[in-house]
């Protein structure tokens, strides 16, 4: 079509309009450029901290290093120019200079605390649960739709990020976390934490370092090597850092060899910012910081959520000349560097609607691809979405909901506790919530002409008489964790294990769905047809766990932790119980009280054997192993060769589907250091998820990653790889491995 004359003439004096307006813009931002160079977006985010740090007085710089209270506590403990919008803490900015405030949310496994502004937030599977995908795409999907999330709400601060190792799998927080093996953790809560911080908020990582139980957490005094550190729990921190460039790193309550983690010289400044040349802030947990001189000296650079020490009691020690300008200097530049590299500069929030359509269907997504089939003994699933037999849903309240982990991870559920009456079901730090996720009602979606009947479990007899006369039954199980406690043992509470062995004495097509945020026993697992282990299943993890339960979607989780035995195989078999003196200390606090005086301590004495490398080295059997996850068909490895290119050594073998459905399987590859490692155990250097048709071959090669190949040298202060000879071992876990080959370094 040719455009009128008409047309022609509106559109030049449109376009001239608009050559005219870009140049009134492009005049404003060099104006503001040259008035505020650090604004200027083609300077490297140092560059910009650097100059703005130039124009601020020491009051400015000394409110970027604490926070300014918390909405939940009686009033706001420091004056604010702005209330903050809910969540967990706030900082001032810094107007004047174009600096923002950090408005501050946990959000472990979704945005906590959108009830309290009456918003809506998605909650996402439990980190473990995401962790048994082994899928740093599934992460990096996990994070950015925290991360927009954030922002819809009104936050640009993270608090998740959790990348603690499973020491001991009776730590409360085992759910926000993201297994046993640092590569592991490392690997997914770096992805996850990247991209949440691509949506332009400051990622956080967390809980730095060696918070491994939740007893006596403000107290306890961690007794571990430098070595069994490096090699564990530090190892998956450095991985986590290295991928996602958080902004942030938070460090713990606990002691570490004596010190505090948050005025914790070797963790925060030898390591942290020497050693790993980490560019961002240090914040304390909340109520973690202890001093103010030494905490400054050691690399903590912002105290949360108060100023008990790092507000006047700051000032006063700079102008009494214990504290340099330039340690002020030094916290404020880093804080500053990450609201430039986060984009919260350039992009300020907005608030605005989430997309609830979308996180459900990712948190759908996500949890078909967590879930691990444990058991399926003669097939007894997927089930038969067609068929028109009677399946007894019994127990875990499984007719209204699905449970959630707590603590400062609990996620808001819409309409309250599903298990509460309507109106009552307000959530609180330590509740146990249900999500309003009916396995019930998405099997009768699914399953339309089977007859499902639910019964609540508590009556015994009564349940056993329904299990009797249904074709199937289905018996929902579940285990509640939270910050600030652990779980006293690994049984099921609540006289749950009873309920299973009675069912399945009377049908033996029992299938158990347990609901976990850790391990747990299983007295009756070899009398059971089928274990399912679904986890904290999220805003929409009824219908995902319906998707596998009928055969819709292939399960092809794997465990990201061991299951044991017993607590008589763990390294401790019991958590330090409390003294009398320090019971009370070991909740959660906030007022700054120093505690350092207790004598309370854990030794990690299993050093860097954690997890199945403990197992192994012990020679222990395990109820189910690390990696361990079967499907609804079957997969040989074959052919096993090894390649180097260049320092980087590749394990290639094949993978054949032997079965009648696609699947995925995440294929995994172990390495055993040379003989003076002195090592009895194999540590996991790579894997990869295989996607196969039905009879469909694939050869695939995985790197094996250098960092868990090598051996730290306390005396030295470094990383060393090892003369000998390495074997290599791939299977489908770390207690299967059928191929192995050698090569020597």
């Amino acid at each position: 079509m040719t455009p009128s004359r008409y047309g022609l003439r509106y559109f030049s004096k449109f376009a001239a309009i608009l050559t005219i307006s870009q140049a009134t813009l492009l005049s404003a931002a060099l104006a503001q450029s040259s008035a505020q160079p650090w604004m200027n977006k083609s300077l490297s985010p140092s560059q910009r901290a650097e100059l703005v740090l130039q124009q601020m007085t020491l009051d400015e710089k000394i409110s970027l290093l604490h926070g300014n209270g918390m909405p939940s506590a009686p009033q706001w403990q420091m004056p604010l120019s702005h209330l903050g919008n809910g969540g967990a803490g706030y900082v001032e900015g810094v107007a004047r200079l174009g600096i923002p405030p950090l408005v501050i949310s946990d959000a472990a496994y979704g945005v906590r605390s959108s009830g309290e502004n009456g918003r809506y937030s998605t909650a996402l599977p439990s980190n473990l649960a995401a962790a048994s995908s082994w899928d740093p795409n599934t992460a990096c999907e996990y994070g950015a739709l925290i991360g927009r999330e954030l922002r819809d709400l009104g936050f640009n601060m993270t608090l998740g990020g959790g990348v603690n190792i499973t020491r001991d799998p009776r730590n409360g927080r085992t759910f926000e976390y993201s297994g046993e093996d640092p590569l592991l953790a490392g690997t997914l809560v770096g992805n996850m934490m990247k991209c949440e911080q691509g949506e332009h908020v400051v990622g956080d990582i967390k809980h730095y370092a060696m918070n491994d139980q939740e007893t006596g957490r403000n107290i306890v005094n961690v007794l571990a090597s430098k070595k069994a550190m490096q090699e564990s729990d530090l190892l998956a921190f450095h991985i986590a850092i290295d991928i996602a460039k958080p902004g942030a790193v938070m460090c713990s309550y606990n002691r570490v060899n004596g010190d505090f983690a948050c005025e914790n010289e070797y963790l925060l400044k030898s390591v942290l910012k020497q050693d790993w040349h980490f560019p961002g802030f240090v914040l304390s947990d909340w109520g973690g910081t202890h001093s103010t001189e030494k905490a400054i000296a050691a690399g903590l650079d912002q105290e949360q959520p108060m100023a008990d020490y790092f507000g006047p009691k700051l000032k006063d020690a700079v102008e009494a000349g214990k504290v340099s300008v330039a340690e002020i200097n030094d916290g404020a530049r880093r804080v500053l560097y990450a609201e430039f590299a986060s984009g919260i500069v350039d992009d300020p929030i907005t608030k605005s609607v989430p997309d609830v359509e979308d996180g459900l269907e990712v948190a759908r997504k996500i949890e078909a691809g967590s879930i691990v089939l444990l058991r399926n003994q003669n097939a007894v699933l997927p089930l038969d979405a067609a068929s028109h037999g009677t399946i007894a849903i019994i127990g875990g309240h499984a007719d209204v909901g699905m449970i959630s982990g707590g603590g400062s991870a609990q996620v808001d559920p819409p309409g309250g506790n599903a298990i509460m009456p309507p109106g009552q079901g307000a959530t609180h730090w330590q509740d146990h919530v249900w999500f309003p996720t009916s396995p019930l009602k998405a099997l009768h979606e699914q399953m339309p002409h089977a007859a499902l009947t639910f019964h609540d479990g508590h009556d015994l007899q009564s349940a056993v008489e329904l299990a009797k006369k249904s074709d199937i039954a289905i018996v929902f199980a579940y285990q509640w964790e939270s910050e600030g406690m652990d779980v006293p043992d690994l049984s099921l509470p609540e006289n749950q294990d009873e309920l299973i062995e009675q069912v399945a004495a009377a049908n033996p097509h029992t299938i158990v769905v347990l609901e976990t945020g850790t391990a747990v026993k299983m007295p009756w697992r070899d009398q059971v047809a089928g274990i399912v282990e679904a986890w904290y299943a999220g805003s929409n993890g009824h219908r995902a766990l319906a998707d596998v339960l009928t055969g819709a979607v292939n399960p092809s989780g794997k465990l990201p932790m061991t299951f044991p035995v017993s607590e008589a195989d763990l390294p401790r078999t019991v958590i330090p119980p409390l003294s009398k003196e320090d019971e009370g200390q070991g909740t959660h606090a906030v007022n700054g009280e120093d505690h350092s005086l207790s004598s309370y301590s854990v030794t990690y004495d299993e050093g860097a054997e954690v997890g199945y490398k403990w197992y192994e080295a012990k020679q222990k059997p395990v109820l189910f192993p690390f990696g361990f996850g079967l499907s609804y068909t079957t997969y040989s490895y074959s052919a096993l060769s090894l390649s180097s290119h260049g320092k980087t050594q590749n394990a290639s073998f094949t993978i054949t589907n032997k079965g009648q459905r696609s699947g995925t399987e995440i294929a995994q590859v172990y390495v055993s250091l040379p003989s003076s490692a002195g090592e009895p155990f194999k540590r996991l250097a790579g894997w990869q998820r295989v996607e196969l048709k039905p009879g469909e071959s694939k050869t695939i090669t995985v790197s094996l990653d250098p960092r868990v190949m090598q051996v730290f040298d306390e005396a030295a202060n470094h990383w060393k790889t090892l003369s000998g000879s390495y074997r290599v071992f791939a299977g489908s876990s770390s207690a299967t491995t059928p191929l192995s080959a050698e090569f020597k370094q």
